[in-house]
């Protein structure tokens, strides 16, 4: 068996598709998967850093929304469907499965004039144009939220790194907590704007940390590698306030926290309603609002808050986070709330619907 998987960009279009090859090899280690990407994608690290081929294909990137430029697309689409169809007869494709993207339309329409099965997943409450377009064509169609528009489509939510789905938060606290140079009884806020982080964000917790430490608050702060670091004077006898550039291992940060502070990409807010962290979403105040549709769900099941970016100021997080930190069975329902409505086991359900589509071709 064969898997092209299409999903190339971003890291919220590439890790699911990570995941889900990391599930296929687990059920059956002879299964072949190619990933398909381009030269501008940060695939050209992930897929071979994780052992899977990357096969390129020129970029065409996609209007957000119908426009007068979509006229344009199927003619700038057609060398790069092509080499999409080369990829699949060389490897003998059966299933390509597609996780949205610039990389992924091609890989659909590839798909379709060879006869090979496609299954789509959708991370976004708001689908993208290639997912919407390939869900035509699709024997399966994914999400990642139980009200999805998409036609047809089963909600199973994000397939996730198994570090993160797997994670006993409880259990490895004292290891994390250490790991960070945290105390390991202080309730704990963890700050973070994403990979790159986010400006306000930082600015604000800044302001609001010596408040926060005042209170006995604890707080572990990603500020981006791009950004600068917060000079900290730490004052004898306060709740640590620990900035870093950067967190690569996140099971240990989720671990590490009581409660965290976030944008509301589709991957954070599935990853932290599977482990059951509470959050205070910030959802980015341009785009479509697709993050404020992903973050609505679990706020409303009460294992988060939500407050618009311009909103976001220190009173805020004095009136609103700080109540819950300092409260251990608010803490501890919110984190209830999360995990009940959470998906672990995204990865697992995602694989049956690849053989369920495989099937149907032989039918």
């Amino acid at each position: 068996m064969h898997v092209v998987l299409a999903g190339g960009g971003t890291a919220g279009h590439i890790e699911p598709a990570l995941a889900l090859a990391d599930a296929l090899r687990r059920q059956d280690p002879t299964v072949g998967i190619t990933a398909l990407g381009t030269e501008r994608g940060l695939e050209t690290r992930l897929v071979p850093e994780r052992g899977y081929e990357l096969a390129l294909i020129p970029a065409v990137p996609l209007p957000r929304r119908p426009t007068p430029e979509l006229i344009t697309v199927p003619g700038r689409l057609r060398g790069t469907i092509k080499a999409a169809e080369q990829i699949l007869e060389r490897t003998k494709a059966d299933c390509v499965v597609g996780f949205g993207g610039y990389v992924a339309l091609p890989g659909y329409l590839a798909a379709k004039r060879l006869g090979v099965p496609i299954v789509i997943h959708e991370a976004n409450a708001r689908p993208g144009l290639a997912n919407k377009i390939g869900s035509r064509y699709a024997a399966r169609v994914a999400v990642s939220t139980p009200d999805s528009k998409l036609r047809d489509a089963r909600y199973i939510g994000i397939p996730l790194r198994r570090s993160i789905a797997t994670l006993d938060r409880a259990a490895v606290r004292p290891q994390a907590r250490a790991a960070f140079g945290l105390d390991p009884n202080l309730p704990t806020l963890l700050v973070s704007g994403g990979s790159q982080g986010a400006r306000h964000l930082n600015e604000v917790i800044e302001r609001v940390a010596p408040y926060l430490q005042q209170a006995g608050i604890q707080i572990l702060h990603a500020v981006g590698p791009k950004n600068e670091l917060p000079q900290v004077h730490q004052m004898p006898g306060m709740p640590p306030y620990i900035p870093v550039p950067y967190v690569d291992r996140m099971d240990l940060a989720y671990a590490a926290a009581d409660m965290m502070l976030c944008r509301a990409g589709a991957m954070t807010v599935a990853e932290l309603s599977a482990v059951g962290l509470p959050a205070a979403y910030v959802p980015l105040p341009i785009g479509n609002g697709e993050q404020r549709l992903n973050a609505q769900p679990v706020v409303k099941a009460g294992g988060g808050l939500l407050v618009d970016d311009a909103e976001l100021t220190p009173e805020w997080i004095q009136g609103n986070v700080l109540p819950v930190l300092a409260d251990p069975h608010r803490l501890y329902e919110m984190s209830r709330a999360a995990s009940e409505f959470g998906r672990r086991d995204a990865d697992d359900l995602l694989v049956g619907m690849v053989y369920e589509a495989i099937a149907s071709r032989h039918r």
